[in-house]
């Protein structure tokens, strides 16, 4: 009994933690005009929110998947980027809209980034903690090494453009920079999705490709921050490159 406990405690611990320094990281980008920790608390929260909103919607979307059934790959391609991305990502960007958007303190293109990571690691720390209470050490560790990273790098680019939508120079300029993010995250995330889910079809091999995907959407992140700040560089705000 006392083991249990012990690994319940490590699992929690491997399920909260990455997602917490991910945030703590992305945060520190902006370090010059960082955005209020109070907004922050709050929109890290809506999307521990967001998780629970997400079950319903995916058992609904998982209806429409059955039609599908005969067909394993594209069964398994709705399932990763419609029934997965499409609805996670939605709810991280609709909490970044509602709440954040019209924010006096978003007032950045990096400001995007911020929200729109720390929404998606909201809502990646619970449904890790999730998948831990019922999972094993194993499967803390290999979420907290793949299925973080993953949320943080598809929000971060999707906050990206929400960033440059805040200052585009139309209501069209705007809404396509939205859909742009949109997209992106979805791409990302829902081909994390298929590799994984795909196995039983294409075999483990395929599933290796979550590594690079992940560490290739990193550095694509991390080239998108250093344009989000030289644009607000040019705003005559001063920030210091990462």
């Amino acid at each position: 009994m006392e083991r249990s406990w012990v690994n319940l405690v490590i699992s929690f611990i491997l399920a909260a933690a990455p997602a917490l320094l991910l945030l703590r990281y992305y945060y520190r980008q902006d370090r010059e005009r960082p955005e209020p920790k109070g907004l922050i608390a709050r929109i890290f929260l809506l999307g521990i929110v967001a998780t629970f909103v997400a079950i319903p919607l995916e058992m609904l979307m998982s209806v429409f998947q059955q039609l599908f059934v005969s067909f394993p790959l594209l069964y398994v391609l709705f399932k990763a980027f419609v029934v997965a991305a499409l609805v996670e990502e939605y709810l991280k960007l609709t909490i970044v809209r509602l709440f954040a958007y019209r924010n006096p303190n978003f007032d950045e293109v990096m400001d995007g980034v911020v929200y729109a990571v720390v929404a998606g690691m909201g809502f990646a720390c619970m449904e890790n903690i999730l998948y831990v209470m019922g999972g094993t050490l194993w499967t803390a560790l290999t979420r907290a090494l793949t299925a973080i990273p993953l949320h943080a790098t598809a929000s971060g680019l999707m906050g990206y453009y929400i960033g440059r939508a805040k200052f585009a120079p139309s209501p069209q300029a705007e809404r396509a920079l939205i859909n742009k993010g949109l997209r992106t995250a979805i791409f990302i995330h829902g081909t994390y999705d298929f590799l994984l889910f795909a196995v039983p079809f294409l075999g483990t091999l395929p599933s290796l490709g979550i590594i690079p995907l992940i560490v290739g959407a990193f550095f694509v992140l991390r080239a998108r921050i250093r344009s989000a700040l030289a644009e607000d560089r040019k705003r005559g705000q001063v920030v210091d490159e990462i």
